[in-house]
């Protein structure tokens, strides 16, 4: 017996799908998408997006989302510096400015004179980093610990003359500041932070595409070596498609759809899924 030609093989092919398209349009009472999915990658002619899975969805999968983050709940900020192992006043600081990150490189920026002054992290942090007689005319301390137990009076009175001091001094010289941030490290909350933050987006990722499948998915299907598919039996009303949290990929570039289409019985709706109207692109290296 002969094997089948590739001409023979590709009209065969061509069959099934005109077979598809005759039975999505001759369906009673109901609708058909057809699909098309290209992707441009940068400087390159379109591609098809081959063998993918397309779901077909009666609620946007951003949407479903959203509704997936809003029962995860927020993490609350102030309640995470609550938890923090620093100090009430470094707590405070937290909570009243729009900063988490301690190392970064502009946070001296937010750090005012009176801040080095009552923070006991900020003030431990300038003294490390104006140590060794690097800052010309930085006042020094004159009390001594053991002052504050046999001399307390004497020790908070000179630890005050120090401190009004050095307060006078940051006014004066506010780019000694400059650098306190590499001193901030073993306190710096950011990391846990991002973790907490990383975390909660895993959750939500792991959930999204589940509940879409088990509670908005009309149907599914998968798109064939020229990138298209027919999708059949669709009753009339709104759908969309969707990738869910999957990526399709051309050269450098990654996509993910969530187009909203409508379904009118007797009909099939043609969409083209391309980079324009995909929801999420980035390339390889971003």
């Amino acid at each position: 017996m002969r094997k089948p030609t590739a001409i023979a093989a590709l009209m065969a092919a061509c069959g099934l799908w005109l077979a598809a398209r005759a039975a999505a349009q001759t369906a009673p009472g109901t609708g058909a998408l057809e699909i098309t999915a290209r992707i441009t990658p940068t400087g390159a002619r379109p591609e098809p997006v081959r063998q993918f899975t397309f779901y077909v969805l009666t609620k946007s999968y951003t949407q479903i989302v959203k509704e997936v983050e809003e029962k995860e709940g927020t993490i609350s900020r102030d309640a995470f510096i609550d938890d923090l192992n620093v100090s009430p006043q470094l707590r405070a600081w937290l909570k009243s400015h729009d900063v988490m990150d301690l190392s970064s490189v502009d946070v001296d920026k937010s750090i005012s004179p009176d801040d080095v002054i009552h923070v006991p992290e900020f003030l431990l942090a300038y003294q490390r980093t104006n140590a060794g007689g690097v800052t010309n005319g930085l006042p020094q301390p004159k009390y001594i610990e053991e002052d504050k137990t046999a001399h307390p009076e004497k020790y908070e009175r000179q630890r005050q003359e120090y401190l009004a001091a050095l307060r006078k001094f940051v006014q004066a010289r506010p780019e000694t500041v400059s650098g306190v941030e590499l001193e901030l490290e073993n306190v710096n909350p950011q990391r846990k932070w991002a973790a907490l933050q990383s975390e909660r987006r895993r959750r939500v990722r792991r959930a999204a595409p589940d509940i879409a499948q088990v509670q908005y998915l009309a149907g599914k299907v998968d798109t064939d070596l020229d990138g298209r598919a027919v999708i059949s039996g669709l009753a009339p009303g709104s759908y969309w498609i969707s990738s869910l949290d999957l990526d399709a990929g051309a050269g450098d570039v990654r996509l993910r759809w969530d187009v909203g289409v409508t379904v009118e019985a007797g009909k099939t709706t043609r969409i083209e899924l391309m980079n324009l109207n995909s929801i999420d692109t980035h390339g390889s290296n971003p």
